[in-house]
């Protein structure tokens, strides 16, 4: 894990506070190592301090507000037997840097599947480029810019390696890529540009692109042969809205907004559609929005959408749909995707729509607009911001609070 090293640069020595640590695991590796241990008590001990010796605020004693916090530690939200968060989140000014996924000592990082796999899952979806597996004895760093398979090996994308009996000596190559100060120094961000592994490395926005285009593929057809008297409108609108819709309940599953696995169920029994309309209709009493909005209500101009809760859809192409959006089949984690990363992938996939042929089939096409431009230009996050606080943000009460908004 070595940095580039500038001439006459002094090696970093250990901290005592570090050595301490070591010793302390070494005279007790053997309970700790139990499955009595557990991840918490680890957390605590020994992962906080070694961080802390990092230069992170572990604890936020500096009092920042909570977008501004360095180090933020995930309530884990247990869904069946998953952890469905990532144990720590380092950031410079409110910006995702690396994820930390903790493991209890009795598991064996160096061979253990899952454990890579989520972690690799996680910081993926976040669009990061590196990231941490530790239990303090082991201590893993993985490429996470390698879309993870639940197939791929524990060292798949793994570019570094070693135990507890390696901080002394490795301290100074730990400090240079992971301490705050290297990466508010650039290192981090240097060290994972020249450390990146080619192969394999489609991007979570280019992935999950291709991943909706294929859901338009199958609900267009499919729509198209069970719904003949549809005008090309209409099913535009029918298989947006049917997608906009399924990803939204997905992410509030991940983000612990809704019950987890709701739309899991529907792989179970026929009628799948029917049944994704009443999960549609419950969301339109829950949300009040735009997006499901199927009853005239006083004064609100927007007409309901009378169309999508009368159309008829196969229980295959919809089921093979949800299928891809759980574990084991995707390689999403929907709680750490991003509003960056939606807008991205949306703003690609509109530029694209649905025609229907004079047999009534469906057929995808490039917007005539778009072919014309050469392609889609997705807006940068800090030009929205711009916008948003010199538009919204001053209604809302002036310059210094339209930060806030952004």
């Amino acid at each position: 894990m070595s940095a580039p090293k500038q001439s006459g640069e002094r090696p970093i020595p250990c901290p005592p506070e570090v050595l301490t640590l070591v010793e302390h695991f070494e005279r007790n590796r053997d309970d700790y190592r139990s499955g009595q241990y557990n991840e918490a008590q680890l957390r605590q001990q020994f992962l906080n301090p070694l961080f802390e010796a990092l230069g992170w605020d572990m604890a936020n004693r500096a009092g920042y507000a909570e977008a501004y916090k360095e180090v933020i530690h995930e309530d884990a939200i247990k869904i069946g037997k998953e952890t469905k968060a990532p144990d720590y989140c380092f950031r410079i000014g409110g910006t995702r840097k690396f994820f930390l996924e903790a493991k209890k000592p009795s598991v064996f990082i160096k061979e253990d599947i899952p454990a890579a796999f989520q972690l690799r899952r996680y910081a993926w979806s976040a669009k990061l480029p590196l990231s941490i597996l530790c239990d303090f004895e082991e201590f893993a760093v993985y490429d996470t810019r390698i879309k993870p398979d639940r197939n791929d090996k524990a060292s798949t994308a793994r570019i570094n390696y070693f135990t507890y009996k390696d901080y002394a000596e490795k301290w100074g190559e730990i400090v240079s890529v992971f301490s705050k100060d290297a990466v508010l120094r650039g290192s981090f961000d240097k060290y994972a540009e020249t450390t990146r592994l080619k192969k394999g490395t489609a991007t979570v926005d280019d992935a999950f692109l291709t991943e909706i285009e294929d859901w338009r593929d199958l609900l267009a057809k499919n729509i198209a042969l069970r719904n003949a008297d549809l005008t090309t409108r209409e099913l535009n609108f029918s298989v947006q809205r049917t997608i906009d819709r399924i990803v939204f309940l997905r992410i509030c599953e991940d983000r612990g907004i809704e019950e987890y696995g709701r739309l899991q169920a529907l792989q179970n029994g026929t009628n799948a559609y029917k049944r994704l309309v009443q999960l549609f209709s419950q969301a339109d009493d829950r949300y009040n929005s735009g997006l499901f909005h199927f009853q005239k209500e006083k004064d609100r101009h927007e007409e309901p959408d009378t169309l999508t809760t009368k159309i008829e859809i196969d229980d295959k192409p919809l089921k093979d749909i949800i299928k891809r959006l759980y574990y084991p089949e995707s390689p999403y984690e929907f709680s750490v995707l991003s509003a960056d990363i939606l807008g991205q992938v949306y703003e690609q996939f509109l530029g694209k729509v649905i025609r229907l042929t004079a047999g009534h089939q469906a057929k995808v096409e490039e917007k005539p607009e778009v072919r014309k431009a050469g392609g889609v230009y997705y807006t940068p996050k800090y030009i929205v911001d711009y916008i948003v606080k010199n538009t919204v943000g001053r209604l809302l009460g002036g310059a210094d609070r339209g930060s806030e908004v952004s």
